[in-house]
């Protein structure tokens, strides 16, 4: 039976079980990821932890997307470690609070919304790189540390360990043929889990990356001179952990938004996701942002509102109290199975079934975002750049767009309709269409099917202008767009032609 009701009046309908147990799993496997980092940032385990819990129960409560989980990210943790490493665990907590602050900008000055600009190849890309890079981590799971050498599993361990893991994949992929009302996920931890405890397996554990026992997040002021030295210490770090959290964030928020066919709110997340990073700040958190493995979990689980990212949060805290133990005795290999079968969900296999009916720029910038991930695990970079060939591959086609239709009239007036938008990338073509030498005493050039787009446009009729004047020749100008007009105006002293207007024409005003 299910049960439903409206939570903190977000519109949204809950059921208790699936959200539950969704969250549940989702802190399952949210722990060790937080944990792993933290230690290879350097900071204490705890910070990992606490990141996980007040990441997850803001952005959960206030962010901008239900279904979103966030938590003690990699992306963001990384940044910081040169931070730790020069200056200290103090000056790290000044810029994730810092990092909090920007991002709060971010979203007040509704800055989030030009993650629309991010073209499907590139999303394609970037869902691509993070599921090899998602299953790529999960191979370290069949290593070992021996004499301060990392080596491959070998022997009894191995097959141990792969044993599991298959078992896990095996449950995932078969259980929701039996039944979808529990999280298949959920249930390949805790048979797995089972196996270990009954048949009394040694294979590792969460206690073999670190404890996860502690207290309530303390209150804690970093303990850095408030000068504008240390601003200059912590401000690179703080921008560059606030893009990178965001570019995630916002990137994973699309990909919830497409997976649920529902639209997030992409200022809102921003806000919520830096009100947490400022709180990591003064409350011992390493910071963080949305998680797209945890979150996809979420999604296969089907939760689709905040209550799930509630429990995930209120779960890991109540781990961190009363529940060590116990979770420190999973086996790293069912929550390694579990992280496999995410990196198998999230890679874009529909991708690779369109790939020969992709134009060969989108196959290239997403191929190239794709290796940018997995190779410098920098996702705000890697999508800067794709975002960045994208833009100047549509210039380029945009540009071989512009062309002209001629014909003189019975009154000797020669005329060109100009077709395609007239900018920076256009503005040769645009100049090899006119014969000024050979043209009548008048010319119109109608823009009824195209507009001038910025300042190289104009000079562009600038330059045109003054060669049909030299040429002793009047020109003019018809149907130019109301945008196009504020373009003249603003360049005022240096087009000097005549504009005419046809009344009964409508004027172009969406081109492009």
């Amino acid at each position: 039976m299910k049960y439903y009701l409206h939570l903190f009046d977000f519109s949204q309908k809950i059921n208790f079980k699936v959200e539950i147990l969704a969250g549940l799993t989702v802190a399952m496997t949210m722990m060790p990821e937080s944990l792993s980092f933290a230690i290879l940032a350097g900071f204490p385990p705890l910070a990992g932890l606490y990141a996980a819990f007040i990441m997850g129960l803001v952005t959960s409560l206030f962010g901008g997307r239900p279904g979103l989980i966030s938590g003690g990210a990699g992306a963001t943790a990384v940044v910081l470690i040169a931070l730790m490493q020069s200056h200290g665990l103090e000056y790290v907590f000044a810029a994730v609070a810092l990092a909090g602050v920007l991002q709060i900008l971010v979203g007040i000055f509704r800055l989030g919304k030009f993650i629309r600009l991010v073209p499907q190849p590139v999303m394609y890309g970037f869902v691509n790189g993070l599921a090899v890079i998602i299953f790529m981590a999960q191979l370290e799971q069949f290593k070992t540390v021996v004499n301060g050498e990392v080596n491959w599993l070998t022997g009894t361990p191995l097959w141990i360990m792969l044993g599991l893991v298959l078992l896990t994949i095996a449950i995932v992929i078969g259980f929701p043929k039996v039944t979808k009302a529990i999280p298949s996920s959920l249930v390949a931890i805790i048979a797995v889990y089972s196996v270990v405890l009954v048949l009394n397996i040694d294979t590792r554990t969460v206690r073999d990356i670190a404890s996860v026992g502690g207290a309530l997040p303390p209150f804690n002021i970093p303990s850095v001179p408030f000068t504008l030295q240390t601003l200059q210490v912590i401000f690179p770090y703080a921008l560059i952990m606030a893009g990178v959290g965001l570019t995630e964030g916002l990137l994973t928020l699309n990909l919830v938004d497409e997976i649920t066919g529902t639209r997030g709110q992409g200022n809102k997340e921003c806000v919520a996701q830096g009100s947490a990073n400022i709180l990591n700040g003064f409350f011992f958190g390493m910071g963080g942002c949305p998680m797209i493995a945890q979150t996809l979990v979420n999604l296969s689980a089907g939760a689709r509102t905040r209550l799930s990212g509630i429990v995930a949060a209120l779960t890991i805290l109540v781990i961190i109290l009363v529940g060590a133990p116990v979770i420190e005795g999973l086996p790293m290999a069912a929550l390694t199975g579990v992280m496999i079968m995410v990196a198998v969900g999230t890679f874009e296999w529909m991708s690779l079934r369109i790939i020969n009916k992709m134009p060969r720029q989108d196959i290239f910038v997403g191929m190239l975002v794709a290796v940018i991930t997995i190779w410098l695990h920098n996702l705000a970079l890697a999508v800067l750049i794709g975002v960045i060939i994208s833009a100047l591959v549509f210039a380029w086609e945009s540009a071989k767009r512009i062309r002209a239709r001629k014909y003189t009239d019975d009154k000797g007036i020669k005329h060109y309709e100009i077709f395609g938008p007239l900018f920076f990338g256009s503005v040769t073509a645009f100049n090899e269409k006119f014969d000024v030498l050979n043209d009548p005493e008048e010319v119109i050039i109608d823009f009824k099917e195209s507009r001038v787009a910025d300042m190289s446009g104009i000079e562009a009729l600038n330059k045109l202008t003054e060669r049909y004047h030299k040429a002793s020749k009047k020109l003019h100008l018809r149907h130019l767009s109301p945008d196009c007009r504020v373009l003249l105006n603003n360049a005022k002293g240096v087009i000097d032609v005549n504009i005419l207007e046809d009344p009964t024409y409508p004027v172009v005003t969406d081109a492009i």
